[in-house]
């Protein structure tokens, strides 16, 4: 049912496969906001602009309504094995509205899959953000 509810454009399509693809391999952080367009549903890039420090994605991200944020995160774990988490935040800040915050529950799911993520993380304040590569390394 909620996969009929939000859409995404082939454009949109094409590029979330592309960041798939290309970001594995890179050396940094890779970051794009995601929003739902409220009129349309269709979930789309922000600006299009591919973040490579988290500190600007948390300066970025709004106070009081939600975001998807696709991330890839080279990390070198304890083992010294390098892995490079590709997941899905979820920036769902205290003081959202309330209609935002049930229209991004539930497309949670479809991203998640539109996007080939394993593991969606809830995060809802700026230090969530920029300690996410602590955190992606604890649970690998």
């Amino acid at each position: 049912m909620s996969d009929r509810l939000y859409t995404f454009s082939p454009d949109t399509k094409e590029k979330l496969r592309k960041f798939r693809l290309t970001t594995s391999r890179a050396k940094d952080p890779q970051a794009i906001i995601y929003i739902i367009d409220a009129k349309t549903t269709e979930i789309r890039p922000e600006d299009g602009e591919v973040y490579t420090r988290m500190e600007d994605v948390a300066d970025e991200l709004p106070e009081s309504s939600p975001r998807f944020i696709l991330l890839s995160h080279p990390l070198t774990l304890k083992d010294g094995r390098l892995s490079v988490p590709y997941v899905l935040l979820y920036w769902l800040p205290e003081n959202c509205n309330p209609n935002q915050r049930m229209m991004y529950a539930g497309a949670v799911e479809v991203m998640r899959n539109t996007a080939e993520v394993n593991r969606v993380v809830e995060v809802e304040s700026d230090e969530d953000i920029t300690s996410i590569a602590t955190r992606l390394a604890n649970s690998e």
